[in-house]
């Protein structure tokens, strides 16, 4: 007899419970868990594109499963949290500095107040019972001047769209064995009863997509909202034979402007044998072909800024004020900071808050660029530049080649560019040093609107807060509670120079994360990796041949710059600022080393 399995549906608010999901099920053999990621409705439009007859139980969290339950006829057990969940939020929030307060339906704030009585915390908490008044809750905090708040699921969403930091608090894995445990219980009983009404569920979800029933023999037992057409059809029965007798299969068809993802899997009412194809159509995407151009649209350049490190972590602090006011105006802005200091979070910042965040944003990496880019860019016809109400951000403008820079200026200049698109421009020069040429030229004719972003050792005194609010994200993602540093971890990480500023801090926080096995990161396995850093960034000196007193001074100068290329990896930029010359110098002496070898073979 062959056992059956426990099919249980998790869907988790966020990517931390996820893995958390994940790890538990494999303590049970006899239960088939498949784990999404999604909160509130997205985790309801996740259970409403499941195939029908698929799960015996849906495990979720707070609001996501109270929504859940509402459009389901399957049981859905809650992840509880624990009092030791709330108790490792609140001790990962003491090395914030600024105000906070925990905000969040019952089940949160009521352990928190027995947790503040018990540890004589001084803390405001604040419960609220929906998302509207988790929202007035919120903007008065704000006004009031807390900048964070830990909180639930549905608490954090509406706080990091208010632009407040947030510590989320997480379910540990025991929470999650409790629900997993109650989840086999009720579907010893309800298996039945789901699948019951089952069938006519399946044949009415048509929110998204069309619905398609055949039976054995191709006919069409059911379809919504219309008759599909004539090709979708014959591509559906040609496929009945593949679909399997449980579970379900995918298959794509295309028919001129129109793609359709089809999820197709058997059912059965009263013995007979049906064919349910649920098809989602999409537009097929477009994608540029040209290498250092990219566009994007609000939502993804959304996306990208608020999973960055800028947003996580506030890393804008008391720049926060300018760049909102830069963003308004309708001015070039010339963004200056060293490499990692969040120069393209930045750009996407500024677009994102200006009146032009619903036409879309180009960005054109010049260090990429090709010369067929550059002739598409300012010569095309449909080149961004030619519309009106974009965005275009250049990228690395220091690595603008010498020759483009005038032809880019004319264009600019000669058809009004910097009235019709909004211009951003960025370039990575170290503190202290002087500003590019090109960069000079660009922001003294067009009257570029400076911003200076601070390096990461700048703001040493802030490296405790930002550390910690980044590391609440990542318990999100890893699922681990981790409460904190211990003081001399966080002395190490205020101590170290951080060459690459936020990407280098942001990929040492992810890797102390991950190999971290106790609540709190000790300091000898942030001297450790700190050290590790040290030693990969070290520069060694380059080695030097004899001198050949043989060799012409033309001689020795050509094979200084080569070599000097060869160290910066083929940088001809970086090569240039390393000999003290400028990049017209170098790629003439470049230009004249290429036709003498030209002239050589030519002669041979």
């Amino acid at each position: 007899m062959v056992e059956t399995r426990t099919r249980i549906l998790g869907i988790a608010p966020y990517e931390g419970m996820h893995t958390a999901m994940d790890r538990a099920a494999q303590a049970y053999p006899n239960v088939q868990m498949d784990v999404f990621t999604g909160d509130l409705d997205v985790g309801v439009s996740i259970v409403q594109r499941m195939p029908p007859n698929s799960y015996d139980c849906i495990i979720s969290r707070g609001g996501t499963a109270e929504l859940i339950r509402r459009v389901t006829d399957l049981p859905v057990v809650e992840v509880q949290l624990s009092v030791y969940d709330v108790l490792s939020a609140m001790k990962l929030a003491e090395n914030y500095s600024d105000l906070y307060a925990i905000v969040g339906f019952p089940s949160i704030t009521e352990p928190a107040h027995t947790l503040c009585d018990l540890l004589r915390y001084h803390l405001d908490i604040l419960t609220v019972h929906s998302a509207e008044e988790a929202t007035k809750t919120l903007e008065k905090l704000k006004k009031d001047g807390y900048r964070m708040v830990v909180c639930d699921m549905i608490t954090h969403t509406i706080a990091r769209k208010m632009e407040l930091d947030a510590f989320l608090i997480t379910s540990g894995v025991e929470s999650v064995h409790a629900a997993i445990d109650q989840a086999l219980n009720i579907s010893l009983w309800f298996g039945r009863l789901r699948q019951e009404n089952m069938f006519l569920r399946s044949i009415t979800q048509d929110q998204n997509g069309r619905v398609v029933v055949l039976d054995t023999g191709g006919g069409v037992f059911y379809s919504s909202p219309t008759e599909p057409p004539a090709g979708l059809m014959e591509a559906l029965r040609a496929h009945i034979r593949e679909v399997p007798a449980s579970g379900s299969m995918k298959f794509y068809y295309t028919e001129r402007s129109q793609l359709y993802r089809i999820t197709a899997q058997t059912l059965l009412m009263d013995t007979e044998k049906y064919y349910l194809f649920y098809c989602v159509p999409s537009k097929i995407p477009l994608h540029s072909h040209w290498t250092g151009i990219r566009t994007m649209n609000r939502g993804e350049c959304e996306y990208l800024f608020m999973n960055s490190f800028y947003s996580i972590s506030g890393a804008m602090g008391q720049m926060d004020a300018e760049i909102r006011t830069l963003a308004s105006a309708r001015q070039p802005v010339m963004i200056r900071g060293e490499a990692g200091t969040g120069k393209e979070q930045i750009a996407r910042f500024l677009y994102l808050h200006s009146s032009l965040a619903n036409k879309p944003f180009v960005v054109v990496n010049c260090e990429l660029m090709t010369e067929k880019s550059w002739d598409f860019l300012l010569g095309h016809y449909n080149s961004p530049l030619n519309a009106t109400g974009n965005t275009v951000y250049f990228q690395n403008f220091e690595l603008l080649p010498e020759g483009k820079a005038p032809e880019l200026l004319s264009v600019i200049q000669e058809t009004g560019l910097s009235r019709r698109v909004r211009l951003i421009f960025s370039c990575a020069c170290r503190d202290g040093e002087p500003m590019p040429e090109v960069m000079r030229r660009f922001t003294a004719r067009l009257g570029c609107l400076p911003l200076n972003l601070p390096s990461l050792r700048s703001r040493s005194d802030e490296i405790p807060s930002l550390a910690s609010l980044y590391l609440g994200s990542m318990k999100l993602e890893l699922g681990k509670q981790i409460s904190g540093f211990e003081p001399r971890a966080l002395e190490m990480l205020r101590q170290y120079d951080w060459p690459n500023n936020y990407t280098q801090f942001k990929h040492v926080l992810e890797t102390l994360a991950i190999l971290t096995t106790s609540p709190y990161i000790r300091s000898s396995m942030v001297a450790e990796l700190l050290a590790r850093e040290r030693s990969l960034r070290r520069s060694l000196p380059p080695q030097t041949a004899p001198a050949d007193t043989n060799r012409t001074l033309e001689e020795i100068i050509s094979d200084g710059i080569q070599q000097a290329v060869i160290n910066n990896n083929g940088n001809r930029a970086a090569a240039a600022r390393q000999l003290g010359i400028s990049r017209t110098t170098l790629w003439r002496y470049l230009s004249r080393q290429e036709d003498e070898k030209l002239g050589s073979k030519e002669k041979e």
